[in-house]
């Protein structure tokens, strides 16, 4: 073969430079499309980045206060009178009359003691006073005729006085002996043990042979002592109530109040305003309140626990806001408002009373006020949001002109009465 012919044979053929052409075409669309898709991504996380970047909040506006407000405690429910009643003389339990449950009328036996020892001491009182009864007797007598014989020289002046001082000390020992036989008297009659009003014996603690000591009670074996019996009044019963500081202020003697107890579900009784103690415990900020309600079916008992419902007016010219709508910072407390511009303004606001899922705002806020729900610590004063769809069902706030299911509920203690849509309300 010639070197011309060769020459040709290297060169390449027609189809090989169209295949040449097509893949440096292909790589050149390749790489294009990839920068391309790359500026795209880019682009599209730029966007997303700030997007993302501006807070999503959701609006809620002030609602009025509840026309009437309602609260749950709990309360303790005490009999109308209840004694314990201990022993006043020391001796053995002779026998008992009354016991758990019984009921009994003031001045009823309800045990006697056998007091040897005490019948012994006023056995010897009665002795004593008959023995200085019977030396100012004599004296008497004594005196009677040192007198008669006073201005003759038979007997001095100084004598018939001494005789007569004699006659006004023995009465004085008379005095005194009498006074003595009273005491132990008195005594005697605490033997037995009786009931101080009409009630209900609520316990009994002594019995038969059991000794017990002067104003202590049954001794038991370490020494410590006891009631012999408790009489509880029970034909009306006390219930107190420890109110926190931010109610008190439905505290008047207008307030009433439903009482429920666990042994008798379904049951409402109803209580009055009997007395508040004015004055707020330091430890717990409470004031005692005390209710009374009738038990003349004598259903209720004493010590019993109890939940009482209590009913008062409400403002509705106050607003209130969820708690969870206000913001706390060193400025005060504050609300985050949005403005026509989709723009945060932290608002400073006045708060008044708790009243426990929602919170009382005298002043700061318009009824037309853009709110943010639950806004985040971080927003900042004139940051830009967007406002979202609350989630319905959960946080959407009830449309104006809905009235819900006691949506007046300032329970400080919510229990499982309120239902979803309740709870969706107040938020």
């Amino acid at each position: 073969m010639s070197a011309v012919e060769q020459t040709r044979g290297s060169k390449p053929s027609g189809r090989g430079k169209l295949l040449a052409g097509v893949g440096v075409i292909l790589a050149v669309v390749v790489v294009g499309g990839g920068i391309i898709q790359r500026q795209m991504h880019v682009s599209a996380l730029h966007e997303q980045t700030e997007d993302a970047a501006i807070p999503r909040v959701q609006l809620i506006s002030p609602a009025r206060g509840p026309s009437i407000r309602t609260l749950d405690l709990p309360g303790n429910i005490s009999a109308w009178y209840l004694a314990p009643i201990y022993a006043q003389v020391s001796g053995y339990v002779r026998m008992w009359y009354k016991d758990f449950g019984a009921e009994v009328k003031a001045g009823d036996v309800l045990a006697t003691i056998d007091t040897p020892g005490l019948d012994a001491q006023y056995a010897a009182s009665k002795a004593n006073f008959d023995v200085a009864m019977a030396r100012y007797k004599l004296a008497q007598i004594t005196a009677k005729r040192w007198k008669a014989l006073q201005g003759t020289q038979a007997v001095s002046q100084q004598e018939v006085d001494v005789q007569v001082a004699n006659a006004e000390a023995e009465q004085a020992q008379v005095e005194a002996a009498r006074h003595e036989v009273s005491r132990y008297a008195a005594l005697i009659g605490f033997k037995q043990i009786v009931a101080p009003f009409d009630g209900v014996v609520t316990s009994r603690l002594a019995d038969v042979g059991d000794y017990v000591n002067a104003g202590g009670g049954d001794v038991s074996s370490r020494g410590t002592a006891t009631e012999l019996f408790s009489v509880a009044d029970v034909h009306r019963m006390r219930v107190f109530v420890s109110v926190p500081q931010d109610y008190a202020d439905i505290i008047s003697p207008k307030l009433t109040a439903e009482v429920t107890v666990p042994q008798h579900p379904g049951r409402v009784y109803k209580a009055t305003f009997l007395a508040t103690a004015g004055a707020f415990n330091s430890t717990t900020r409470t004031v005692t309140t005390e209710l009374t309600l009738d038990n003349s079916d004598r259903t209720l008992w004493p010590d019993s626990y109890a939940t009482v419902h209590f009913r008062a007016p409400g403002d509705p010219d106050i607003l209130v806001i969820p708690e969870g709508a206000l913001i706390f910072r060193a400025e005060g407390m504050q609300v985050a408002l949005v403005d026509e511009h989709n723009r945060i303004r932290l608002h400073n606001v006045t708060v008044g009373t708790n009243l426990g899922t929602t919170v009382q705002i005298r002043g700061g806020l318009k009824v037309t006020d853009r709110l943010v729900n639950n806004p985040s610590a971080g927003l900042l004063d004139g940051q830009e949001v967007r406002v979202v769809d609350a989630t319905p069902g959960y946080n959407a706030q009830r449309p104006t002109g809905s009235e819900p299911v006691r949506s007046d509920d300032v329970r400080a203690m919510p229990n499982d009465r309120a239902g979803t849509e309740e709870a969706g309300a107040r938020q």
